[in-house]
């Protein structure tokens, strides 16, 4: 593996096991065993690096998103959408984690942030109009805007709500297994607006992705 492609994954792990703001570029030089000349070789600085990892995130998003080419859309697949979107989630959990940091201290990436957050929302709506020409969710009380958004705000501050209201210790590692719970807490939105053919699919995956919430659940 390339040393750029190192310090990039090295980087990725530091950064969601500690935090971004815990984690300097000796740090990761450290960790990796390189000078820190090296590392600058590669990039010129902390943000570099960030810039790179979400440039990845944007780009596993968007194919997180993408509606299929050649049929509609399915129960399963309201499913499968959330499934994979926690997922990136995680694997980028630091963003999310110190979200509000990272945007303010780079005016560059929040100058990104901001066209990719619209950009989402955008898909989303088009993903729930999908799902009501789809007999998923019923016509008349479904507005795919608004559950666009609402789902954004959910998936955006799932991470921030586990470490500020679930959390019994700050700085305290984010348990996957809760962080899936977000699956079933977005469903649970949409429970009311499901068609009766698609509830039952509905139905399980909330049960398949309900996960207690120490404190909150009894």
């Amino acid at each position: 593996m390339k040393t750029r492609e190192r310090i990039l994954q090295a980087s990725l792990a530091l950064f969601n096991e500690q935090g971004e703001r815990q984690v300097t570029t000796n740090h990761i030089a450290a960790h990796l065993g390189i000078s820190p000349g090296n590392l600058y070789y590669h990039f010129r600085n902390k943000e570099q690096i960030v810039a790179e990892l979400f440039s990845r995130y944007e780009t596993q998003l968007a194919d997180s998103l993408a509606l299929p080419v050649d049929r509609g859309l399915v129960a399963e697949d309201k499913v499968h959408y959330l499934e994979t979107l926690f997922q990136g989630i995680w694997d980028y959990r630091f963003l999310y984690r110190e979200l509000e940091h990272l945007l303010l201290s780079d005016p560059a990436l929040s100058a990104r942030f901001r066209p990719f957050a619209q950009r989402c929302i955008a898909q989303g709506r088009a993903i729930y109009q999908g799902l009501v020409d789809g007999g998923i969710l019923c016509a008349e009380r479904t507005d795919p805007q608004a559950m666009a958004i609402n789902s954004w705000l959910l998936l955006t501050n799932w991470v921030s709500f586990l470490c500020s209201v679930v959390s019994n210790e700050p700085g305290q590692a984010l348990d996957q297994r809760l962080l899936r719970r977000g699956v079933h807490q977005v469903l649970a939105l949409e429970r009311g607006l499901l068609t009766p053919e698609a509830a039952v699919v509905v139905e399980q995956a909330m049960a398949d992705f309900y996960q207690p919430l120490p404190g909150l659940d009894a």
